[in-house]
């Protein structure tokens, strides 16, 4: 069976990790990144109508500063990072699927706060609708590993869960010599293949941006990828 590499941080990585073989994949944990939270600055909150958040990230590494905005609701990307909020003493105003991009579409006028990480991806908003952007946590690269080089010298499935994810995926993957042309890539997004580069063997993209949809999505792949290379 070919296997199924997932270079996502912890604690997503295990979570996908469990996912896949429960779908009967064979997967690896391989985290390519360390998250990090950074210092910030806590802003006044009485400008702002909502909190967005569109990963758990937000909460789980965001610090002491987190409980001076407990008094507004978050919009959040999903039911995990939804569930972190609500640990951390937030209520929830709407939980979206898709990105941060969509829930954003909808949003009535009015000033939002956005914590999130040192990347991010620029929202188009709707009239009368300002968001600020406050950073509290940080992604660090790691090198790949010699026993994923190692894996990656016959062909194997990569799951990307996101564009940063996918440009130090071919970096480190450049920087190794590993054939590009016995690898696939399940993306979880369009921009995630556009930022992987050409050569890949393989690059699909899932139907919604989801860990469920690029699981699946990893699922056929599978079956048609040889491990042999052919």
């Amino acid at each position: 069976m070919v296997p199924v590499v997932v270079i996502r941080p912890e604690p997503g990585n295990a979570a996908t990790v469990a996912a896949a073989r429960a779908l009967g994949l064979d997967a690896r944990a391989f985290p390519l990144f360390e998250m990090a939270s950074v210092p910030w600055s806590v802003p006044d909150p009485a400008p702002y109508r909502a909190l967005l958040a569109g990963s758990a990230n937000v909460f789980r590494l965001g610090g002491t500063g987190l409980a001076a905005l407990t008094g507004l609701p978050v919009h959040a990307v999903g039911a995990v990072t939804a569930e972190a909020a609500q640990q951390a003493g937030f209520a929830i105003a709407a939980i979206g699927e898709g990105g941060l991009q969509p829930m954003a579409a909808a949003l009535p006028p009015g000033r939002y706060l956005r914590l999130a990480g040192e990347k991010r991806v620029p929202l188009a908003l709707p009239e009368g609708v300002v968001v600020e952007d406050v950073e509290v946590y940080a992604a660090a690269g790691l090198p790949l590993p010699p026993q994923l080089a190692e894996l990656l010298a016959r062909p194997a499935v990569i799951l990307l869960h996101s564009g940063e994810a996918a440009a130090h995926f071919a970096a480190e993957s450049a920087r190794l010599g590993v054939q590009r042309d016995r690898i696939s890539l399940a993306c979880l997004a369009p921009r995630i293949g556009v930022m992987a580069g050409e050569g890949w063997q393989h690059i699909e993209i899932a139907e919604q941006r989801t860990d469920h949809a690029v699981l699946a999505l990893a699922v056929q792949m599978c079956e048609k990828v040889s491990p042999e290379g052919h």
